[in-house]
């Protein structure tokens, strides 16, 4: 995973020089931008990390930022920073997706403490997408026969109500039951089913919280 980094955004140059002081002392990798527009030039956006961001800026405004980040698919979680008269603005970026916002002038601990947060929420934002690409490429090595058996499995179907549904032998389910199991690096039915889940590979009667429960009931066949 890349290491995190502090964007600040902000027009004011004292701001900018402000805060990436306090950060970088505090051990944050900060960078400054003194647009929107650089922004977006310059940065690594698939690093993780925060955005510190001022509401209004001169060219593109700090919701006018956001809103592009999010038509692009960036999910950097984002710290508003605003005046007083900016707070109602401030208000409805939370309601578009926004984290959280600190009015100025921002007392460097209170910052420090903010941005700590955002940090380690996309830490672990990053590393749970890592884990799904890594359970989608385990999944893309199943046969496509293996991956049709490992969404039954997950519906708690038993080996030979699968064997019927799709006109094959009680031990051919099994064989293929073995091979998905060590291929996805699962043991149990409930395993299978969570992983499956992750990775949206599973119909919508399933993501039912009442199947969930029960499946980590279920009295499992062998592979």
């Amino acid at each position: 995973m890349l290491s995190p980094k502090v964007r600040i955004v902000d027009d004011n140059e004292s701001v900018r020089a402000s805060e990436s002081f306090s950060l970088s002392v505090a051990g944050f990798d900060t960078v400054a931008y003194e647009s929107a527009e650089e922004f977006i030039k310059q940065d690594d956006l698939a690093r993780p990390g925060c955005l510190l961001l001022d509401v209004r800026m001169e060219g593109m405004s700090g919701l006018e930022l956001q809103l592009r980040l999010k038509s692009m698919g960036v999910d950097l979680p984002i710290l508003f920073i605003s005046g007083h008269a900016d707070l109602n603005m401030a208000v409805g970026a939370l309601k578009k997706g926004a984290v959280d916002f600190l009015e100025k002038p921002v007392p460097a601990e209170k910052l420090i403490h903010a941005v700590e947060k955002l940090v380690k929420h996309s830490i672990a934002e990053c590393a749970r997408k890592e884990e799904r690409s890594r359970k989608r490429a385990l999944f893309d090595t199943l046969t496509p026969k293996e991956q049709e058996i490992a969404k039954l499995v997950a519906q708690d179907k038993l080996n030979k109500v699968i064997a019927f549904d799709l006109n094959i032998t009680e031990h051919t389910v099994k064989l293929h039951r073995g091979n998905l199991y060590k291929k996805l690096g699962v043991r149990t039915v409930t395993e299978l089913f969570l992983f499956l889940r992750d990775i949206g590979e599973l119909d919508l009667i399933t993501e039912d919280p009442a199947f969930l429960h029960q499946s980590w009931l279920l009295s499992e066949d062998a592979p």
